[in-house]
């Protein structure tokens, strides 16, 4: 493992690491964190000299942060980042932001320096995709089958 033998991950995002690698929890300590995090407040520590592998969801982008340089985003969207970068969570505010935000009402806020890498589809939110997907009645638009898939899906209409 590169990038000075630590890094913070998600919870659950640890996959599989080579021998020499170390798996433990890491709490973040400021208090508006804590309470606020949602999936920000307990992270797993990889620590070590080996190879390990972390899982997330859709696209994935590795940043570096200068020192000083803040990236805001939903605490969902982190998947992992260098022990150097500064992670606390903050208030999104606004009336417009708590009645029609959709995506919670905290962000975290990243700041440099080191590395971040981010996600723009975190696995909870294609889990529930998956569900309202199956839980609906599907539109068979633009196929040639129609309903008759409906049926060999073993809907039975």
């Amino acid at each position: 493992m590169k990038l000075g033998g630590r890094i913070i991950a998600q919870k659950d995002a640890f996959l599989c690491a080579a021998q020499g690698v170390s798996i433990g929890i890491e709490f973040q300590k400021r208090l508006g964190t804590g309470i606020f995090g949602g999936e920000g407040f307990i992270m797993e520590k990889l620590e070590g000299d080996g190879l390990a592998f972390v899982h997330a969801g859709g696209y994935v982008m590795e940043k570096e942060l200068k020192t000083g340089e803040l990236l805001k985003i939903d605490t969902g969207c982190i998947v992992a980042f260098t022990p150097s970068v500064n992670y606390d969570i903050q208030f999104v505010g606004g009336i417009k932001n708590t009645i029609f935000g959709g995506e919670g009402l905290f962000f975290a806020t990243l700041r440099g320096p080191g590395k971040v890498w981010i996600q723009s589809l975190p696995i909870s939110r294609l889990a529930s995709r998956i569900l309202a997907f199956g839980t609906y009645k599907r539109k068979e638009e633009g196929s040639i089958l129609g309903g008759i898939g409906n049926i060999l899906d073993g809907d039975g209409t």
